[in-house]
């Protein structure tokens, strides 16, 4: 695959971002000849019947191909049909409705990562809270052969499915253009320092996908698209510049989804929820974040007690002089650095995409020098927020 191949390059930058090499990727024409067991483009995104899919006796030259799709091809796939049984959707959209009611009702309005806080119904964790609501709708749904088939093929066993629900109510504005978790979710300043190979890995572990739990009428502003643009080496700095976001603007496509279709894509791809200028379409949508089973360290660490127990040592050590560097890497050793999987309903992102990290409440506590016991109870603190 080529957006894991070998780098020539250890570190990526804003400088690297070159609109004409982005176009020459981004006008590359989806040969259906190349993909056997699709039915057909549509504007370059690969197509495919679910009930040939269900019937085909080579399951593992299907998980090739649609590897290819998303990895090589135009990064998107859409499974016609994949919910044949179109009561199972409506079952875990009733759920999903008295999820909204209840969140209205208590006065919450979920924010949106990429759109308005309150344009849309979001609802997060909405695996978890589903499953909880109705045990039995939750099943039938979740039993989908069509989910497992993409999220085997992209990630292997051991996946971790999460779910977020989103309705774009009528002239409910666009989202912009974005790429997704895990290096989507950074500032460009903190995604470029990460090396050239972790932009090269982040896509391969996870998965995104929306199911249709309406009929999506290009109109009700279904998500648009830049089919390959997820093979774009610094993509993941270059979505934030207003080139590149123009060039999406002018060149992005959308597809029309049928209650029950379902679309799976690369979290590299270059896209954005519609504007939906309907009248009357209240455009559901099932947003699925599958993730990779190696996304873990091997041992479980208390970080919250060690962070505790690390920081008057710290203080001591910044009030004799040390240097930052030397306060940064203990930080790094002892806290936990990245701010996810957390529950984003209590704690919610702030002054950009995501909330701020366990070493990042470390770090403030020690540029204002709080006590032990402020940094135990903020720390606590952080960490029931982060329950779901």
């Amino acid at each position: 695959m080529s957006f894991i191949s070998v780098r020539s390059r250890a570190r990526l930058s804003e400088q690297d971002c070159d609109l004409n090499a982005f176009r020459t990727l981004a006008e590359t024409v989806t040969d259906l000849a190349e993909y056997p067991y699709a039915t057909g483009v549509e504007r370059d995104v690969l197509v495919y019947d679910s009930g040939l899919l269900r019937k085909t006796e080579e399951p593992a030259a299907v998980e090739d191909e649609l590897v290819r799709a998303l990895a090589d091809g135009p990064g998107i796939v859409v499974l016609k049909g994949a919910f044949p049984d179109l009561s199972v959707v409506d079952g875990l959209s009733t759920v999903f409705d008295a999820l909204i009611a209840e969140q209205r009702a208590s006065g919450v309005s979920a924010g949106d990562h990429f759109a308005k806080p309150g344009a849309n119904d979001r609802v997060w964790n909405a695996l978890e809270k589903a499953a909880l609501y109705d045990p039995e709708a939750f099943a039938d749904y979740y039993a989908n052969d069509m989910v497992a088939l993409v999220s085997a093929a992209w990630l292997g066993p051991g996946y971790q499915v999460t779910s977020q629900v989103n309705v774009v109510n009528p002239g409910g504005a666009a989202q912009t253009v974005h790429r997704d978790y895990h290096l989507g979710f950074l500032s460009n300043e903190a995604a470029a320092a990460y090396p050239a190979h972790v932009h090269a890995l982040s896509p391969v572990l996870t998965l995104q996908g929306a199911v249709a739990h309406c009929d999506m009428p290009v109109e009700s502003g279904p998500t648009m698209y830049l089919p390959h643009s997820q093979k774009y080496e610094p993509g993941y700095l270059a979505w934030r510049l207003p080139e590149f976001r123009a060039y999406f603007e002018a060149h992005h496509v959308q597809l029309p989804l049928a209650k029950g279709d379902a679309a799976f894509f690369n979290p590299a791809l270059f896209h954005a929820a519609g504007t939906n200028r309907s009248a009357d379409i209240r455009r559901a949508a099932n947003l699925l974040q599958v993730s990779s089973a190696f996304g873990r360290a091997m041992e479980t660490v208390d970080r919250e007690a060690v962070a505790n127990a690390v920081f008057p040592a710290l203080l001591r050590r910044r009030a004799e002089g040390v240097g930052e560097e030397w306060l940064e890497n203990v930080i790094a050793a002892s806290a936990e650095g990245y701010p996810f999987p957390t529950n984003l309903d209590s704690d919610p992102p702030v002054d950009g995409l995501a909330p701020p990290s366990q070493a990042d409440v470390v770090r403030r506590a020690l540029r204002e020098t709080w006590t032990p016991r402020a940094l135990r109870d903020e720390l606590r603190a952080c960490a029931e927020r982060r329950e779901s």
